[in-house]
């Protein structure tokens, strides 16, 4: 009997695929280039926060949120759906051009989201309980959470153990495919709470 570990990914229809024939592609899981430019990021956060400066606070909070807002919506309802119904060779082609770049977007927006959006609801008094929108501001903290968990717990793994599995001499087409459809159903699943983060961020913001 076959053993199931080793036989070739199964398509959106069921039937199985056959991984692309050759060497595995040639890539970087963390690309270097990129690194100096998330430290650059980092350090501006950081200096933000103790120099404790509402424009530039808000300016972190907004572009990070707006950021994570947008790929999380273009990953969960275009990229995902149009990935899962591509060839396995052109998923793993767009996989290791697109992915590593991930590696490093994704973890710096969530920490620039998070860190300044706490510092300015601090400045601005939403974590008393004292303030009008005070539930509101709860409900955002938990959404937030359950983004961010999904986000480094789920999403940043799954994306470096694929990488990791393309850089195998022989890649295990199983694992990538079960790896690809929990990154895409996930992705699915942050998009739609990032809607749900946005209506809470404009009642907060019209009330």
């Amino acid at each position: 009997m076959p053993d199931t570990e080793t036989q070739a990914p199964i398509s959106r229809h069921g039937e199985q695929a056959t991984p692309a024939a050759g060497p595995p592609p040639s890539f970087q899981v963390v690309p270097l280039l990129g690194i100096p430019i998330v430290a650059a990021v980092l350090i501006g956060l950081v200096v933000t926060i103790a120099t404790n400066r509402p424009w530039a606070i808000d300016f972190f909070h907004v572009v990070g949120g707006g950021l994570w807002t947008a790929f999380d919506l273009f990953l969960g309802f275009v990229i995902g759906p149009i990935l899962g119904r591509m060839s396995i060779p052109a998923r793993t082609e767009f996989t290791v051009r697109f992915m590593p770049k991930m590696v490093l977007i994704m973890p710096t927006l969530v920490v620039c989201t998070l860190a300044s959006g706490w510092q300015l609801a601090r400045q601005l008094g939403y974590l008393y309980p004292s303030y009008a929108n005070h539930s509101w501001v709860i409900a955002s903290v938990i959404v937030v959470a359950v983004m961010t968990v999904i986000a480094l717990g789920i999403l940043e793994p799954a994306n470096i153990a694929v990488l990791f599995e393309l850089k195998k001499p022989a890649p295990n087409g199983v694992i990538i495919a079960r790896l690809m459809r929990r990154f895409i159903y996930t992705a699915g699943v942050t998009g739609a709470m990032q809607v749900a983060t946005l209506i809470i961020m404009t009642r907060i913001a019209t009330t």
